[in-house]
């Protein structure tokens, strides 16, 4: 993802929790700058209670959206119209969708062929076209995980972490594979985007580790090697499968 990005940010309210609010907008701008801010739903109803002492906190614009009929959300289509104006007014050239509806599943697709970077946000529901329509899909979940540990008394709290599968670990494998050159070594950088591309929702915070090299090196099957970096003092990593393919999930 471009930093330098020009975000809008589109928020169901009748589909999201307000309780992470500050953690999502704090996530969205590792990836841009959010230039637009809005949040979809009927004020009228008590449920959105929560969000409105929110708003203000972190900018965000209110947009009411009358339930019309019963059954129906009117709050999809209003949002769905809103990021179609967006686009056309050519003042972003990235999107939030923030949401666990797969009915946004298409405008994302949309805002993609129109050249747009599309970061999704949403619970761990969130049904998997939508999810793979999205450039980086990040769940909620881990946001909350992250706010949870900074309190003094974690210890009392379950951990909200994946284990590993031997899906996972045979996705890693390939996408080495696939970046490495003729000795079989690929640059960590690499590696990481094109996971990204594979699956979008894939993200080292799902399995406990905040960075994606402590995650690798925790699985074992692969090798890590440090090197200089003639450009800057930070050290290039770089990736290899070993040899013999270890398929045994590790436990942690």
């Amino acid at each position: 993802m471009n930093v330098n990005l020009n975000i809008a940010v589109l928020i169901d309210g009748d589909n999201i929790p307000s309780a992470h609010v500050k953690e999502m907008m704090e996530e969205i701008a590792k990836y841009g700058n959010p230039t637009i801010k809005r949040i979809y739903g009927d004020w009228t109803r008590p449920g959105l209670t929560k969000w409105k002492n929110l708003l203000l906190e972190n900018a965000i614009t209110p947009i009411q959206q009358y339930g019309y009929t019963k059954g129906k959300n009117a709050t999809d289509s209003a949002m769905i119209i809103d990021a179609m104006d967006i686009l056309y007014s050519g003042k972003v050239n990235g999107f939030c969708l923030v949401s666990s509806d797969s009915d946004f599943t298409r405008l994302a697709t949309r805002l993609r062929e129109a050249g747009m970077q599309v970061i999704g946000i949403g619970e761990k529901k969130t049904p998997n076209p939508f999810i793979v329509a999205c450039d980086k899909f990040i769940y909620i979940e881990i946001l909350k995980k992250q706010t949870e540990e900074k309190i003094e008394n974690k210890d009392l709290i379950e951990p909200v972490v994946d284990k590993i599968t031997n899906k996972e670990i045979k996705l890693i494998y390939s996408t080495i594979n696939d970046s490495s050159d003729e000795e079989g070594w690929a640059f960590l950088g690499d590696v990481g985007s094109l996971l990204q591309k594979k699956q979008p929702n894939f993200d080292s915070r799902n399995y406990g580790f905040e960075k994606l090299t402590p995650l690798i090196k925790s699985i074992g099957d692969f090798e890590i090697e440090q090197r200089e970096n003639p450009k800057s003092r930070h050290k290039l990593i770089f990736v290899k499968n070993k040899e013999k393919h270890i398929t045994k999930v590790k436990k942690f």
